[in-house]
């Protein structure tokens, strides 16, 4: 039996901004399996309604994605959803964690190629699961 979002720790709506189309497919199958809800975007512009809507605990986006980084989509995360987590999944992992860069000094960052078992492990972290 799956264990649902709403019997998770401390919530469990995933929003994942990834503009590469088989990464976010791939993505949203594994987060589903562990159990949580999961609404995938292609684009950080994308993603805003949804931040606005106050509904999703934690961002998991790509750093360099068309339109809009994602660096600029977690600090507007934060300025309109200030209780969502942020989690970045990037091959340019360096750039997250530069000072100065603008990423919230709370994100984690996963850094690519990663397992799916490390990406599920880090979600289950930040939502205080075991």
């Amino acid at each position: 039996m799956t264990t649902q979002p709403e019997d998770r720790p401390g919530g469990g709506r995933i929003l994942l901004a990834e503009d590469d189309d088989s990464m976010r497919g791939f993505l949203v199958r594994a987060i589903e399996r562990a159990g949580y809800e999961v609404v995938a975007v292609d684009r950080g512009t994308a993603a805003l309604p949804y931040i606005a809507s106050g509904k999703f605990d934690l961002l998991l986006t790509d750093i360099v994605m068309p339109e809009m980084d994602g660096i600029e989509l977690a600090q507007r995360a934060t300025a309109l959803a200030p209780h969502m987590r942020v989690m970045f999944i990037t091959g340019f992992a360096a750039v997250a964690l530069a000072k100065g860069s603008g990423a919230p000094s709370d994100a984690k960052v996963l850094s690519k190629p990663f397992h799916l078992r490390d990406l599920v492990a880090e979600i289950d972290r930040i939502f205080g699961a075991q």
